[in-house]
């Protein structure tokens, strides 16, 4: 294999990360698996907002976290059940937990992000579909919370 799926492949010792991310249910949560694919696992709990750059430095990382350290927005972040995993040059974390490698591979090869592609921002729902997926683009919570509060569980009912 090459390219960034060898390099996801590589990092799920030989595809068994792989495995667990196309699995649907049965056996240990993917958060307890130190190869699953930790989004499994927040599936109709949460909804992962996914920030991957390729350095520390980046500015859309730098945006997410000035507008989460704001009392409000974490509030709101948390009100609607948001979470946030990042990927900083192939490290991954959520919400400041580091993932195993192998976490981190399976993640992003399940919202078919490859390593070394810039800034990107992905926003999961509940339902754990990608809701978006933005590249290098200036970062408004806002945005994100209306499109949040447009989704169909978060309707009265």
């Amino acid at each position: 294999m090459t390219g960034w799926r060898g390099w996801v492949a590589g990092l799920c010792a030989a595809g068994a990360c792989l495995t667990a991310v196309a699995a649907d249910g049965g056996g240990a949560p993917a958060a307890a698996s130190p190869r699953g694919n930790p989004l499994q696992a927040e599936r109709w709990k949460t909804r992962p907002l996914v920030v991957v750059v390729p350095a520390a430095d980046a500015p859309l990382l730098a945006q997410v976290r000035r507008a989460l350290e704001q009392p409000a927005a974490r509030a709101g972040f948390v009100e609607r059940e948001m979470v946030l995993y990042t990927v900083v040059d192939g490290k991954g974390a959520r919400d400041g937990q580091p993932l195993t490698p192998a976490q981190t591979g399976a993640m992003l090869a399940a919202l078919d992000l490859p390593p070394g592609a810039g800034a990107i921002l992905a926003l999961v729902g509940k339902d754990g579909g990608t809701k978006l997926v933005e590249r290098d683009e200036a970062f408004d919570l806002q945005r994100i919370f209306a499109l949040v509060d447009g989704m169909p569980m978060r309707q009265p009912r």
